[in-house]
């Protein structure tokens, strides 16, 4: 294992890599490893090509010319016309395949990742931020690619190119080429201070980066802009996101300006080195020793020497930087998928639509385990910051975990049965933890313990796909796609016709008001389909779910916030919707309570009441209480 440490050498300040996690890295070169070797050949060419050079140099200087040979010099003057010609065609061949290479990397790190996290858990979702997640799936992708692309490259061609001088200089005057290498030392020790302060900056660069990519998500998609115009913080967020991107600049000025005194340094340290080389070889010169064309050479050759040198100095660091990358898209697809197929999972065939809760009990997860560290950045301090108060990841886990604060468990021993094509709804205060059981039915999450059997089979023996299948749910926030209604509808069912769709938009009551927009089905919904109004949204909803035809259906039939007529037309939709299928519903109409074939009371997570309307009317208990306070008014509307 590789250590470098910064000059303090405080231990969060040290960065480690090692060859497994090098040999991982590498492992995403493996497919192109027949490019990767005719770009080496290509190399291999193009750096024989450049020695020529100053041999030719050499030959004129100290023959063609003295002996006055005008057929020898045309062809050497050929020749330093064609291998630059030569050269460059190979240049461009060399950059399309490491192109190549480098895409090739960028997709399938990119593909590998987007595939990782559709599987992830909800919980996962809901503590991380979405901007982390876009800068991983963007910055640190096309970051990581250049450890391969560019820096693994870089050092086999280098190396090539020293060895190969190396050997020239040697075979043409070893003691000019041990006084040209005296100046190792000056390039070495300056190159690795300054090379690990640049790949601390680089790794704060990419979390100050993150940091603005988070905050402009959330404050500029439509949620977030509404909430800044209704309270009028347009000057606070402007302020704000100023203070972000005023940290972005200046990490960026501080990255350019050592990397111009990196190579500054560097650049001085080969003048000197060439220098010696003259002054030492001019003196060989006038003493008769040396040819003047073999000065001539071997200052060609220097400068050929001291850049892949001074490259290969640095390319730990270089290479430890790019690593930086690749660690944060590691950290993503090593999390574990917390709800996935077990072995030996079944596919659902033939759904009936029992389904049984066996004393189910779940708690939210608020421990770290399976989330996002937002990578432990070596050089930081603070790890974990908010989005917009930049609290620290601790006081943001705290205020997190508002919802289990008032008790430990979120749900505690359900027992309950619904048979194929019976109604169930739930009722309860808020927060009493209706939604987090519906939530289990499609295993966003899984039981802390009991079971939930779906006609006789255990959901965690099940395969999600199938699952998903038979099981549609209609949550009280509709999100949909920034695209066409069609579109949106199809993602039920991706092989529907537009007969199919049409009919169940029919179903839905909304066919009519889409037939209506100028574009019809055909019209874009705008962000999360806010160009539509929120019964307009949740009819589509519900007709999405009607093409996917599930055999249980969980919705949550929230109406409060519409429209009487919206309410109406989405009413009507539901009692479509949930004839001849097993339905849990969190019941905010009378209507769907007194059809229910049972009343289940839900209470701080428990069963506290379970009956038709007339029983738990008579039994006097929370029921009533919620019928008095919620529900009695919708009756004397009625």
């Amino acid at each position: 294992m590789w250590r470098y440490a910064y000059p303090h050498g405080d231990e969060d300040t040290k960065a480690k890599w090692s060859w497994a996690l090098v040999r991982r890295v590498l492992g995403y070169a493996k497919p192109y490893r027949l490019l990767l070797v005719l770009l080496l050949l290509l190399i291999l060419v193009q750096t024989a090509l450049g020695l020529i050079t100053p041999l030719i140099l050499r030959d004129l200087i100290d023959y063609t010319l003295p002996n006055g040979d005008a057929g020898r010099l045309n062809l050497l003057a050929a020749g330093l016309i064609l291998i630059p010609i030569i050269s460059t065609g190979l240049s461009i061949i060399i950059r399309r395949y490491n192109s190549s290479i480098g895409e090739g990397v960028i997709y399938d790190l990119r593909r590998t990742l987007f595939a990782h996290l559709q599987h992830m858990s909800l919980r996962f979702f809901t503590n991380s931020r979405t901007g982390e997640l876009m800068s991983r799936l963007n910055n640190d992708v096309v970051n990581a690619q250049t450890a391969i692309s560019d820096t693994i490259i870089g050092i086999v061609t280098n190396s090539i190119t020293v060895i190969a001088t190396l050997a020239v200089m040697l075979s043409l005057e070893w003691r000019l080429t041990l006084l040209g290498l005296l100046v190792l030392p000056l390039i070495y020790y300056p190159a690795r201070a300054i090379g690990v302060r640049l790949r601390r900056i680089a790794r704060e660069q990419m979390d100050i980066n993150a940091e603005m990519n988070a905050m402009m998500n959330e404050t500029l998609d439509i949620s977030g802009s509404l909430l800044v115009k209704l309270f009028g913080r347009e000057q606070v967020e402007i302020d704000r996101f100023s203070d972000r991107s005023a940290r972005v600049r200046d990490i960026g000025i501080q990255r350019a300006v050592m990397g111009s005194q990196f190579w500054g340094l560097l650049g001085l340290i080969s003048v000197v080195g060439t220098a010696v080389v003259y002054w030492v070889g001019g003196n060989f010169v006038l003493q008769g020793t040396f040819t003047i064309g073999t000065i001539a050479a071997f200052a060609a050759y220097l400068g050929q020497l001291y850049g892949p040198l001074q490259y290969l100095v640095n390319a730990p660091v270089e290479f430890s930087t790019a690593v930086v990358s690749f660690e944060r898209v590691f950290e993503v697809t090593d999390l574990p998928h917390e709800v996935s197929d077990k072995v030996g999972a079944v596919a659902l065939k033939n759904v009936q639509g029992e389904l049984i809760f066996d004393d189910v009990s779940f708690r939210y997860d608020s421990s770290s385990t399976g989330l996002l560290s937002q990578v432990r950045r070596y050089g930081r301090i603070d790890n974990v910051k908010a989005v917009l108060s930049g609290a620290s990841g601790e006081d943001a886990g705290e205020a997190s975990d508002v919802r289990t604060q008032a008790r430990e468990m979120a749900l505690e021993h359900i027992s309950f049965a619904i048979h194929p094509g019976q109604l169930v709804a739930l009722v309860g205060p808020s927060g009493a933890g209706k939604t987090t059981l519906t939530y289990l039915i499609p295993r966003l999450y899984d039981p802390s313990e009991g079971q939930i059997l779906l006609d006789g089979l255990d959901l965690r023996d099940i395969t999600k796909v199938s699952l998903n299948e038979y099981v549609g749910m209609v949550t009280q926030e509709t999100h949909l796609f920034h695209d066409t209604i069609r579109t949106n509808l199809l993602y039920a069912r991706l092989n529907a016709t537009q007969a199919e769709v049409e009919a169940a938009c029919k179903a839905a009551n909304i066919h009519d008001f889409i037939s209506g927009l100028p574009k019809g089905y055909d019209t874009i919904v705008g962000e999360r389909g806010y160009r539509l109004s929120g019964g307009e949204k949740q009819r589509i909803a519900i007709a999405r779910v009607i093409l996917k035809n599930p055999r249980v259906l969980v919705l949550d039939e929230a109406t409060s916030h519409l429209d009487s007529q919206s309410e109406a037309l989405i009413q009507d939709a539901l009692e479509k919707i949930m004839v001849g299928r097993t339905s849990i519903v969190i019941a905010h109409r009378l209507s769907t309570i007194l059809s229910a074939d049972v009343i289940l009371v839900i209470d701080r997570g428990q069963i506290v009441e379970r009956g038709t309307h007339d029983v738990l009317i008579e039994q006097g208990g929370l029921y009533a209480q919620l019928y008095e306070t919620q529900f009695r008014a919708q009756r004397e509307i009625a």
